[in-house]
């Protein structure tokens, strides 16, 4: 019969757990939370801030449609000449005002649209998307002016008026007389969307209760 090659040793007592000592304390690194954080929502940020540059160059681009409905719908500025200069045929006409009006109602018609159109599309919304809306339709209207200079009737008025000839009456250039139409589209765009979502937008979801059935806050 052989020995054991080790000694045989009496169990050890468990170590009685003591109320009032303070917890072991985990191994932390400090910033190690916020940049798991940081490196989880870097990668959102970057793309709501994509989507947002492509609505915005998608809402600018729209701006063409924009100028073609003005100067297609916007009433004309009657001009005749003489000898000297040139006149106003009607000068106590409004279609100098007809011609801001009509690029107005139009703002704010392509302002609605393009909401509705966002606000489908992406349902979350974001600061960087409502950013990437105003910004687009402010410069839709830019667009949408120049559209229709260029496009419009000459701008060079006393060449127009030499080459139609004295006493006939000609179209004045698209001009808008309050450049402050610009924001009718971008300003109802971010009222549109706002409106959107504050009434289908996603809601958050409401905090967990700790409370069981049948119990009551006291």
């Amino acid at each position: 019969m052989t020995a054991p090659l080790t000694p045989s040793q009496p169990p050890q007592p468990e170590p009685e757990h003591d109320p009032w000592q303070a917890p072991r304390a985990s191994a932390h690194v400090p910033g190690a939370e916020a940049d798991t954080r940081h490196e989880e929502g870097e990668p959102g940020m970057k793309r709501e801030i994509g989507q947002a540059a492509v609505i915005a160059a998608a809402v600018a681009v729209s701006g063409v449609l924009l100028g073609l409905l003005w100067l297609w719908l916007a009433p004309r500025v009657p001009l005749i000449a003489d000898k000297q200069a040139v006149y106003l045929k009607d000068t106590e006409g409004e279609q100098a005002i007809g011609v801001d009006g009509t690029f107005t109602l139009l703002g704010l018609a392509f302002g609605f649209v393009s909401a509705l159109v966002v606000f489908l599309v992406r349902r979350r919304g974001g600061i960087p998307l409502v950013v990437g809306l105003a910004v687009g339709a402010l410069l839709g209207a830019v667009l949408a002016w120049k559209v229709g200079v260029w496009v419009g009737p000459d701008t060079d008025v006393v060449a127009h008026a030499k080459s139609v000839g004295r006493g006939v009456v000609f179209d004045a250039p698209m001009e808008l007389n309050a450049k402050g139409v610009l924001l009718a589209w971008p300003v109802a765009a971010m009222i549109v969307h706002l409106v959107l979502t504050a009434l289908f937008g996603p809601r958050d979801p409401e905090p967990f209760s700790s409370y069981g059935p049948g119990q009551e806050r006291a």
